[in-house]
C-alpha cells in the first residue's frame, strides 16, 4: 500500500507542474482574445494572467488526482454581448485554449529534443536534476495535449461545443448549447467507464505521433 501512495506522489509531481502550465495559458488565452475581441470581462476579473491560483478550480484538479490524466481550471467568464459576431468569435475565444496547449506541447517537445539524451541517464553531479526535469516536460507534452484533445471534445460546455455551435444553425445551436447542463456529468461517466480513453486515444496518438517526428527531426 506504501509502495502505491509512493507511486501516485510521484506520477502527480510529474504531472502537476504540466498541468499547471497548461490550465493557466489555456484559460489565459480565452480571456486574452476575448479581451481583443471588445469583452472587458476576463481583465475585470484578473483573469489575464499567468498567476495558476486564479485559474484552478478545485473539483477539476481533484479529478486530474484521481484520474492522473484529465482535469480543468475554473472557466473565464466572457460576455458574448460585447462581440460584433457573438458565435464566431466566441468560437475563437473557445479555440484559443487548445490551440495554446498545443503550442505548449510543441514548446516542451522542442525543448526536450535540445537535452543531450546523456544528460537524463546521469545522476550525479550538474546534471543531477536532469532525470526528473526530463520526465516533467515529457509529462507537460503529453497533460497538453490531453487537455486540447479533451477540451475540443463537442460536449459542452467544453470548447469544442462552441467551435461545432459556430457551425450549427442557430436553432439546432441554442438547443445543443442548452445540454452543457448536463454535459460534465456525461464527462465524468465516460471517464469512470473508460470510454473517455477510447474517444481520445485516436486523437492523443496522431497528435503525439506528429510531436514525436518533430522531436527526433531535431534531435
Amino acid at each position: 500500500m506504501f509502495s502505491n501512495i509512493t507511486h501516485i506522489i510521484q506520477e502527480l509531481a510529474l504531472l502537476l507542474p504540466g498541468f499547471l502550465l497548461g490550465i493557466t495559458c489555456h484559460e489565459a488565452a480565452h480571456g486574452y482574445v476575448a479581451y481583443k475581441l471588445g469583452d472587458p470581462t476576463p481583465k475585470l476579473l484578473g483573469r489575464l494572467t499567468l498567476n495558476p491560483l486564479k485559474h484552478l478550480d478545485p473539483v477539476g484538479t481533484l479529478v486530474l488526482v484521481v484520474t492522473r490524466m484529465i482535469g480543468w481550471a475554473k472557466p473565464v467568464p466572457i460576455n458574448a454581448r460585447y462581440f460584433k459576431h457573438p458565435a464566431r468569435d466566441m468560437a475563437l475565444c473557445s479555440l484559443a485554449g487548445p490551440v495554446a496547449n498545443l503550442l505548449l506541447a510543441v514548446l516542451l517537445s522542442v525543448i526536450l529534443a535540445l537535452i543531450p539524451p546523456q544528460a537524463a541517464a546521469w545522476g550525479v553531479g550538474s546534471f543531477s536534476i536532469m532525470a526528473p526535469l526530463v520526465g516533467i516536460i515529457k509529462s507537460g507534452i503529453v497533460i497538453n495535449v490531453v487537455l486540447a484533445c479533451f477540451n475540443l471534445l463537442p460536449i459542452p460546455p467544453l470548447d469544442g461545443s462552441h467551435i461545432l455551435a459556430w457551425l450549427l444553425p442557430p436553432k439546432l445551436a441554442y438547443s445543443y448549447e442548452g445540454f452543457s447542463r448536463y454535459g460534465f456529468i456525461l464527462v465524468i461517466v465516460l471517464a469512470v467507464t473508460g470510454l473517455l480513453n477510447y474517444v481520445l486515444s485516436p486523437m492523443l496518438n496522431a497528435v503525439l505521433t506528429i510531436l514525436n517526428g518533430l522531436i527526433r527531426f531535431i534531435a
